[in-house]
């Protein structure tokens, strides 16, 4: 079972994927990087909530911070060894008692159909499950976004709970 007991007192950790990619807390200066992905089309699409200023941005980076204080999620920028940054996974609604939390993401163009998703979701899960003790991690998306779905696939995430096949909610065990 998942203990918020974990996570109290701690900071949030960076955490290493494959491809030498890295999970790290987000920080002022990814502001403009961020903002900037929500210009993209696909990301403006799939993700409805949007920053609209730096200042703004900063904000959020101020509540993930206090997600992670609170117990109740975390959030990462995904990164190259260099510091570029190349994507964002989090993991939110964390629920201690059940052992259940959920995981989202988005990946800048440039790193799309190159594993990034994928490795940032394998590293969070294994995370979230073996160091957390979280029992499941639900992933939830847009059925119509297939490149998602492949991401969720890759990763280990069943289908699940849907009455037609192109209904996708995975779930991590």
């Amino acid at each position: 079972m998942a203990s918020s007991g974990v996570i109290s007192g701690s900071r949030q950790p960076a955490l290493s994927a494959a491809q030498s990619l890295e999970l790290r807390p987000w920080a002022a200066a990814d502001a403009p990087v961020f903002l900037g992905a929500y210009q993209d089309e696909q990301i403006r699409r799939w993700h409805t909530r949007r920053p609209q200023s730096e200042a703004q941005v900063r904000e959020w980076f101020d509540d993930y911070r206090q997600d992670w204080q609170s117990a109740t999620g975390a959030h990462w920028a995904i990164a190259r060894s260099d510091g570029e940054v190349l994507g964002r996974i989090s993991t939110r609604g964390w629920n201690f008692d059940d052992g259940i939390a959920g995981v989202g993401y988005w990946v800048l163009p440039a790193a799309r159909g190159a594993g990034v998703a994928t490795c940032a979701v394998m590293a969070l899960s294994t995370w979230a499950l073996d160091e957390i003790g979280f029992c499941r991690l639900h992933l939830d998306h847009s059925t119509r976004n297939h490149a998602s779905c492949r991401v969720a696939t890759k990763s280990g995430y069943l289908l699940e709970g849907c009455a037609v096949p192109q209904c996708w909610s995975g779930a991590a065990q």
